[in-house]
């Protein structure tokens, strides 16, 4: 059939953001996993598998290491099978380090140390993979730079409730220095509702002023909205306007911060829904993210490279989360071996992979469910 019947969404446009979506999830599937495979070579670990995709093998090859290289149907991840592990988790097999002879390709009889610089190097090279991305990106490619001084100012707004002014330029927020307008937005739609203090210079003269952004939400393009911070400001016509290249130290710190930007403001997000203060209607499942790469990759191969890295940011820390059979989880068992001077029994162990492989599972179902009713709504309203 040309056309699902049930949301008329045609074949062609489904490949238009599957392609890309599998297209940069190999990428940043591949660069994590080779991250473990790289730091446990080093460590004299054997690697046994090295799998992108899951389910049946497509094709494969074994390297000179006996590592068998392989790609699978299901392109939704990938595994690294070390030499002891029982499974694609890496949890250990049947036959416990202590009750078998010392082998030296065995990962699970490695030191805590050894293990636990394995399973952190995933999300370091996620980490580092977006990191030169950004860099490269502001050395070679430049970005445009609009000074961050205040347009006009909507009627009834957070800005106008503030006291800011046309032609007010916002120097800090919250002792945060703002370089460019892009800044000023990052900084206020993570936060609405509450209060920032501003540093502006008016007519030459600096002063503080408080001010609250509005919580406003904003179609996502998918059927759904997302609700943002909003001072109700525009740049002005007279601020500067330039693609600017950075130089290396320069972009080296503007990548830095362009990543944390991304951790800190997944973090604020993930804290606020804990506590209540934000609904899980925000969480978005495998179709969010595919329509996210398709629609940036129609933008052109910039924009495709760009959300490469913010995807890549987003899976290295939610790997670093601490539930079992993520790769946090082990890092978080290993941490009570390095206290307790064994590891957990293997029921607990068995225990909590099973607890954490729920907790994922209930994660991409709510994910998932979030997305099929914004696609239901764009059914809908279409």
């Amino acid at each position: 059939m040309e056309v699902l019947s049930f949301l008329s969404v045609p074949i062609t446009s489904l490949l238009v953001y599957a392609v890309p979506f599998i297209a940069a999830l190999t990428i940043i599937v591949f660069i994590h996993e080779y991250g473990h495979v790289q730091v446990a070579r080093w460590c004299g670990v054997t690697v046994e598998v090295f799998s992108i995709g899951f389910g049946r093998e497509i094709t494969g090859w074994n390297d000179r290491h006996g590592t068998r290289w392989k790609l699978c149907w299901i392109p939704l991840g990938g595994y690294v099978k070390f030499r002891g592990d029982a499974n694609a988790a890496s949890q250990p097999g049947a036959a416990d380090a202590e009750n078998v002879p010392y082998d030296p390709g065995n990962f699970h009889q490695k030191p805590v140390w050894q293990r636990a610089a394995v399973v952190v190097a995933g999300p370091l090279a996620n980490f580092l993979l977006a990191f030169v991305i950004f860099a490269a990106t502001f050395m070679f490619v430049g970005e445009p730079v609009i000074e961050p001084r205040v347009g006009e100012v909507t009627k009834g707004s957070a800005a106008e409730r503030a006291g800011l002014q046309a032609g007010d330029i916002i120097l800090q927020i919250d002792g945060q220095a703002i370089e460019r307008f892009g800044d000023l937005q990052k900084a206020v739609m993570m936060r609405p509702e509450e209060q920032l203090v501003l540093m502006i210079d008016r007519a030459g003269s600096q002063m503080l002023i408080n001010a609250t952004p509005a919580l406003h939400e904003e179609p996502d393009g998918f059927g759904g909205k997302y609700r943002i911070g909003r001072l109700g400001i525009t740049s002005s016509a007279k601020a500067a306007i330039v693609t600017k290249r950075l130089g290396p130290v320069e972009a080296v710190a503007r990548s830095g911060k362009e990543t944390w930007f991304i951790v800190s403001s997944t973090m604020r997000y993930l804290g606020k829904m804990v506590t209540g203060r934000e609904k899980t209607d925000q969480l978005g499942g495998p179709i969010s993210i595919a329509k996210a790469a398709g629609d940036a990759a129609s933008l052109g191969p910039f924009q495709f490279i760009w959300i490469i890295a913010f995807l890549s940011v987003s899976i290295g820390l939610i790997n670093l989360f601490p539930i079992p059979m993520l790769d946090g989880g082990h890092l978080v068992f290993y941490g009570f071996e390095a206290l307790r001077g064994k590891p957990a029994g293997p029921n607990v162990q068995e225990w909590s992979f099973r607890i954490g492989f729920s907790l994922v599972i209930m994660l991409m179902l709510v994910g998932t469910w979030n997305d099929l009713g914004r696609l239901l709504n764009m059914a809908i309203g279409g």
